[in-house]
């Protein structure tokens, strides 16, 4: 029994000879189904009376205006690897958020490798400015580092058997199991910096009596947003 596809396209083939030929090749792609796909040039060709053609030959006719169409197989963009169902899962519904120190942390560190080692996927916001502190402290309620946020659930400080038992009520696997292609986020400030504004111009100003020096209170270089650790 012949299928209706192929009396209809029979029926557009025989009144409009050009589209019934676009017809015919658009059936063979889709009767490609998963196979390759070949790079193929297609040209369109305006004839001396105008009539507009395509075909996937050059035409004989010097008289006739060719265009050739190029019909490559675009190129795919990138794609993340995807998480498995169950780790995804449990991403959707309690992201881990890790808050650490712009500087050296040796708690930070040791919380960095645990959630590393578990194949927990988590962002990472560093504090490392007076901005950065003051958020925390509006987040935690201190200025402490380590700092582990599991959906809702805030866990302040490292401790390797407490960060375990929140994780294992989260429901994050115990054991890795992110895909091989899988690579973490990189560490971002906690409050983004700011666009330096444009300096004002010069103007002149009275001149101001001048007041005794004050000499600025020393912070480390290493810490200047005085984080405990």
């Amino acid at each position: 029994m012949r299928s209706p596809f192929f009396a209809d396209q029979s029926a557009v083939a025989n009144t409009h000879p050009t589209l019934g030929w676009l017809v015919t090749l658009a059936f063979g792609c889709i009767t490609l189904g998963n196979g390759t796909l070949q790079a193929q040039t297609v040209y369109r060709i305006v004839g001396p009376d105008g009539q507009v053609t395509f075909s996937d030959k050059p035409p004989a006719t010097p008289a006739s205006k060719v265009t050739p169409l190029e019909n490559a197989r675009p190129t795919a963009a990138p794609v993340a690897p995807e998480l498995p169902y169950v780790l995804r899962q449990v991403v959707g519904k309690y992201p881990v958020t890790l808050y650490s120190s712009s500087g050296a942390c040796a708690p930070c560190d040791s919380a960095r490798k645990l959630l590393t080692a578990r194949g927990v996927p988590f962002s990472e916001k560093t504090i490392g400015t007076a901005q950065d502190a003051e958020a925390l402290q509006k987040l935690s309620g201190g200025n402490a580092v380590p700092f582990l946020t599991i959906g809702t659930q805030h866990v302040a400080g490292f401790s390797t058997s407490e960060w375990t038992e929140h994780l294992n009520a989260a429901g994050y696997p115990q054991s890795n199991q992110l895909p091989a292609n899988y690579r973490q986020a990189p560490p971002a400030p906690l409050v983004a910096p700011a666009n330096p504004a444009a300096p004002e111009p010069a103007t002149s100003a009275p001149a101001e009596p001048l007041l005794p020096s004050v000499t600025a209170p020393q912070t480390s270089p290493d810490n200047p947003a005085e984080i405990k650790f």
